[in-house]
């Protein structure tokens, strides 16, 4: 089952890092990608560019024009900073990777995929299979 492993962190703190402590995780960022490749576990993964490079589409739910601002839309301190996509067993292991994650103060919210082949897309499965 595919897992999505979303990070989330107070991004005011990442810019505060020396090129010293900026390398230094890095490297550990380095070392878990290598060890959830080498598990076979990894499906993709991206670090995000900070939320002021954000762009928001609020979709309205009356069915009126879509509103576009700059930015994040949720007035947060912990921002969205990327992601994994993990395929596994089941969630105690997503869980297990989720808590191996180098993100001191962050956090990893831990999702399962939509099975769209049990929801009943045949667009969404079909693609899916195109695709690889």
């Amino acid at each position: 089952m595919k897992y999505l492993l979303t990070l989330f962190g107070d991004e005011s703190r990442w810019g505060e890092r020396t090129p010293e402590e900026q390398a230094k995780s890095m490297k550990a960022w380095d070392e878990y990608t290598q060890a959830v490749t080498q598990a076979g576990a990894f499906l993709g993964g991206e670090g995000l560019q900070p939320s002021a490079t954000a762009t928001t589409v609020k979709i309205d739910a009356q069915g009126g024009d879509p509103v576009v601002t700059d930015g994040p839309f949720a007035e947060t301190k912990e921002q969205l900073g990327g992601y994994y996509l993990l395929e596994c067993a089941d969630l105690d292991e997503a869980l297990a990777w989720a808590k191996r994650i180098p993100l001191p103060g962050g956090t990893v919210e831990v999702r399962p995929v939509m099975d769209y082949d049990a929801a009943g897309s045949e667009h969404h499965s079909n693609t899916a299979e195109a695709a690889r």
